[in-house]
């Protein structure tokens, strides 16, 4: 059951480091049909397979996008698989498991198949494109849970539970910022760093921006967003940093004295997540460090929610603390 659990978690970090290249590529609508590509199981290659697609779905052809989007598909269809496997398996051996939390990621799977749908009819909607990208978050997150409680024991202190818990909550916020920026195009509208379009305030145009139900690239009235609604976009995500930054540090405090380890590995992605935020301003959003900075969110994601699976219960963390008490070390027998 590890293995398979080990390899399904894995296949997810992937697929969602994918789905970002394929977002980040502009290849979101290679294939303007779904579940196939141009009514096939493949991107057109041949010379009378283009023109049949041209002609059929109009607009230009480009193969290399489709196959982009066709592999990020192949890939979700494998990780069904492996997530129904691994739930059998949970499912008959659930141990610290409620029978809700095995079930969910296979809600969450087929709930991110309709949003794939969505996101090519819906012609790359922001909003269905973030919802998206949080679908494939939230199914590394709760595998992620379902693997550390069947795997390890609970070692780290009940008194952490708050302060993990409001952590992770920043860190979805986070994401979904992040994602918010990505799905309008807005990571290059800050000209400047730590400044955006050399100020610190919020750019005229913010409560606008964040609309959720608009299409992409304009206004709810149907008007092209400005360079300004996109910094606003980007200027809230940045406040959204410093937040995570607040919040990371608080719990990294409180994890030194209980668990260095545990410390140190959100410290490490900590860091490596900002800097990937800092490097990909000043270069231009380079596609490498882009889809490095989706899998900083994911790395800092998963450590979270497995130091929370690491907590003790209430009952548990009473229960030792009573024997500590009672002990003959501590009642100086």
């Amino acid at each position: 059951m590890k293995p398979l659990l080990c390899l399904t978690l894995i296949w997810t970090f992937c697929l969602v480091m994918l789905g970002a290249y394929v977002r980040l590529s502009d290849a979101g609508l290679g294939c303007p049909d779904w579940p196939g590509c141009y009514g096939q199981l493949g991107a057109p290659d041949e010379a009378h397979e283009i023109a049949r697609a041209s002609a059929q779905f109009g607009g230009e052809v480009e193969p290399a996008k489709g196959w982009k989007e066709m592999i990020h598909r192949y890939f979700a269809g494998g990780l069904g698989l492996l997530v129904l496997a691994a739930c059998c398996l949970l499912w008959q051996k659930r141990q610290r498991l409620s029978r809700l939390s095995i079930l969910l990621p296979l809600g969450v799977i087929i709930f991110q198949a309709l949003l794939g749908m969505w996101t090519v009819t819906m012609k790359l909607m922001p909003v269905i494109v973030t919802a998206h990208l949080l679908g494939g978050m939230a199914l590394l997150a709760l595998l992620t849970w379902l693997a550390a409680c069947s795997s390890f024991t609970p070692q780290l202190p009940n008194h952490l539970r708050p302060i993990l818990i409001i952590s992770l909550i920043a860190i979805v916020l986070q994401i979904a910022l992040g994602g918010w920026v990505s799905t309008n195009y807005a990571a290059l509208a800050c000209n400047g760093f730590p400044s955006c379009q050399g100020s610190f305030t919020a750019p005229a145009g913010l409560s606008e921006a964040m609309q959720p139900i608009r299409q992409l690239g304009q206004t709810t009235s149907g008007e092209s967003l400005t360079i300004h609604h996109l910094a606003a976009i980007h200027w809230l995500h940045r406040l959204g940093a410093l937040l995570l930054l607040a919040c990371l540090s608080a719990l990294i405090w409180q994890l030194r004295k209980a668990s260095l380890r545990w410390a140190g590995l959100i410290a490490a992605a900590l860091l490596l997540q900002i800097s990937l935020g800092i490097v990909n301003v000043w270069f231009d959003l380079p596609l490498p460090l882009a889809v490095a900075h989706n899998g900083g969110a994911a790395i800092l994601l998963m450590l979270v929610v497995a130091a929370l699976a690491q907590v003790l219960p209430v009952h548990q963390q009473a229960t030792s603390s009573t024997f500590d008490a009672t002990s003959p070390k501590h009642s100086g027998a």
